[in-house]
């Protein structure tokens, strides 16, 4: 029986609330809030923005970074890593973004399994992302 656009978004609302309720959601939600709760990682963070947005800035005026502003960003960047609260951010945004390739892998999974139509075009035309032509 075919299925109408409706239905679909209403089964993903459903998983989406299901989404909300994990245990991974959570923990990115509170590394989330920590880090913008803290004012140094707030700080680091704004100040590697602020850096990278003048070296594009500078990059599209044709201007190449000097080495001070290289090591500048690194040393930042190397502050930033070491920061306890974002590294549990990192990780927590590591686990979130995971959890979503598999719900997403776990969607299409029918749709390449699905039999192709038979005839000329379905046999020869390609096939984009491993979804089947339908």
């Amino acid at each position: 029986m075919p299925v109408d656009t409706q239905q679909i978004m209403d089964e993903a609302a459903k998983v989406g609330e299901l989404v909300a309720q994990h245990p991974i959601v959570a923990r990115y939600k509170q590394a989330r809030k920590a880090v913008e709760e803290d004012a140094d990682a707030s700080r680091l963070l704004a100040e590697l923005d602020r850096q990278v947005d003048a070296l594009t800035r500078q990059h599209q005026s044709g201007i190449a970074p000097t080495d001070a502003q290289q090591h500048a960003v690194e040393a930042l960047q190397n502050k930033i890593v070491s920061h306890i609260k974002i590294k549990a951010l990192n990780l927590a945004q590591v686990e979130f973004v995971d959890l979503l390739r598999k719900i997403t892998q776990t969607i299409q999974r029918p749709l390449a399994e699905a039999p192709v139509a038979a005839g000329p075009a379905a046999a020869s035309g390609p096939r984009l992302g491993g979804i089947p032509r339908v």
